[in-house]
Order: structure tokens, then sequence, then C-alpha cells
């Protein structure tokens, strides 16, 4: 549920710094030597990042700065409320949009409710927008500002944003898709299963295509974790505050992945045991496990970098692709 520490980019350049480029290009214009000066750069660059991340230095830094730009178009700082954390970026694809317009993903970070800043993400926005996909990547507030559950009531404000202004960027309002990692995940699973959150709102969840999360602590009560300790009232916990508390068949088409192994949650616990009661209640589920990737390098895998340590884009791709519209809701029961 942590993040790297880092700084907000948000003003990354769109190639690589030259410093990176330890590998001169080939003369020759053989493509097997163009393509393995291709591969020895792309080694050289995932290890620089990746010892980056390892270390605590800028991980997200590096992966911004190396991100392209070419496929997308970015409105920062979009008020979804009145408050100054209540705001999101939006990476617009620049390709035409399919007709009905394109799907499109509400991004939550993690970071334990402690930490983050939307800008650290701009990989994570670039990626999906580079695959036809309006992203929008949101802040919420954060603990101590607040506690469970005023970071839910930011977050469902911000995907209700998304579901009222989708048409107006491009994108399909029956394709919208809330999705987050680590305690970001915790954030979407909330929203597309609890309904409390989005009905405050005008909205339900059964008006999503569908949710993804992202190594997500589903079950975690009582935490050891000292940072989300007080944001959940340890040892005082509140009822229903855990999406394992809200399974049933209704739920949005799903999507969870999460390493084989992970240090700070569980994928048994979680990921592994949300995905079998949802199935077992009749819910869609998919369920992706990533033997190379931890906790952090698993949404670290969105930039290009770092795309062999999982293929956790492509899946999310994948079923973002293949899920199907949402069926238009009626307002007044809540129901399609």
């Amino acid at each position: 549920m942590q993040q790297p520490h880092s700084h907000r980019n948000a003003d990354a350049g769109s190639g690589p710094d030259d410093r990176l480029n330890t590998h001169p290009r080939p003369a020759t214009s053989s493509a097997d030597d163009r393509a393995t000066w291709a591969r020895r750069v792309l080694r050289t660059t995932g290890i620089v990042a990746m010892v980056a991340w390892l270390s605590g230095c800028s991980a997200v830094g590096v992966l911004n700065a190396i991100t392209p730009s070419a496929s997308r178009t970015v409105q920062t700082g979009v008020a979804y409320g009145t408050l100054p954390r209540q705001q999101l970026d939006i990476y617009q694809p620049k390709a035409a949009a399919p007709a009905g317009g394109w799907p499109v993903v509400v991004f939550f970070y993690g970071g334990s409710w402690n930490a983050g800043e939307r800008g650290d993400y701009q990989f994570v926005g670039e990626a999906l927008a580079a695959r036809g996909v309006l992203t929008l990547v949101a802040d919420y507030r954060l603990y101590p500002e607040v506690r469970y559950p005023d970071f839910l009531v930011d977050s469902a404000q911000a995907l209700a944003w998304g579901l009222s202004h989708a048409a107006q960027w491009g994108g399909n309002p029956q394709r919208v898709f809330v999705m987050g990692h680590s305690a970001g995940a915790y954030n979407a699973a909330m929203l597309a299963l609890d309904a409390r959150w989005l009905n405050a709102t005008g909205h339900t969840p059964a008006e999503l295509a569908g949710w993804i999360g992202l190594a997500g602590p589903y079950d975690f009560f009582p935490t050891h974790n000292p940072d989300a300790q007080p944001v959940f009232f340890h040892p005082n916990y509140p009822p229903q505050a855990q999406p394992m508390d809200w399974i049933a068949g209704t739920a949005p088409p799903t999507f969870v992945g999460a390493p084989e192994k992970d240090a700070l949650v569980s994928p048994e616990r979680s990921t592994q045991q949300i995905a079998r009661k949802l199935k077992a209640a009749g819910a869609t589920v998919t369920l992706k496990s990533y033997p190379r990737a931890n906790h952090v390098t698993l949404v670290g895998a969105f930039g290009w970098p770092l795309r062999w340590i999982a293929p956790v884009l492509d899946d999310v791709n994948d079923f973002i692709t293949a899920t199907p519209p949402a069926l238009p809701v009626s307002r007044a029961t809540g129901r399609p």
C-alpha cells in the first residue's frame, strides 16, 4: 500500500535523457544490428529505472521523463470538487475515437492513504491513452487531513465526474472503468462494490463497465501497517469498511491482479480471495498473477522500460477491450 518516495514531475520531457544513452546507435543499417542496439538501450533504461525505484530516488520521475507523449494530449488540474486535492488530470488519446467514444479509466494511486500525487502517474495515463483509453488520474484527500471514509467521498466524486463528463472529452459513458493500485485499488473496489459512495453522487455502480484492482487490500483488518492504522481508527475499525464485506453477483465485471509474492498486501487474502468469492457469487472475474513483479513494480510495469516485468498493461487493455458496455441505467431505480 506504499508508493515509492518521489516528487511530482508534471512537466517531464517526452524522450530519454541523453545520460541514459550508454549504447551508441550502430552505424550499420543492418536490421539485426538495429535490433541488438534497441534491446541494449531498453535493458539499460530498464535497469536505471529499476535501480532508481529500489533506491528510493525519483523513480517515477525517471519513468515520466522517458515516457513518450506523442500519442496523447493532457489537461491538468481539472477540478471535480472545490477543495485543493479534488483535482484530476485527463490523458486524451490523439487517435480518432471509435464509434460511441473511447473507453474511460478513472485511476487512483496508492500510498497507504498517506501520500501520493496525480502527477507522479503520468506514465500510467500515457500508457493507457496510447492504447486508446481516455484516462483520468485523480488526487484525493489523505491522512492526516482526513480519515476513512472521506477519501472515498472524494474518489466517488472523481468517478462521478468521469461518468458525467466522459462524452464531453470523447469518451463513452457506458464504458467507464474505475481502476487503482494498492490503496487506490481499495478505493476503486469500494466504489464498484459498495453502492453507498456513488449513490451519494447521484450515480450507481451499475453504470460502470467494470473495475480493475492491482495489488489491492480487500481484506486487511486488523492491519499491521502503521501508516494505515490511524486511517481506519485502529483498533476500533468501522463496520463494513472493506471490499470483502460487499461481495455480490451484481458486481461490475472485475479484473484483479497481484504479484505472486507481496510483502505489503497478501495476494492470497486479498486478490485471490475476492476473485474466488465474486466468481462464486456469479460475478464476471478475471484474475492475473505476476511472478516477476512486486508490490511497487506491478504498477511500474505500465512504464515502457519496465514492461518486461509483467504484461499487466496488455492484460488490463485486453480486459477493457473485451468487456461490453454497461447497460443504460434508470435514474429512478439505479438499475439497468
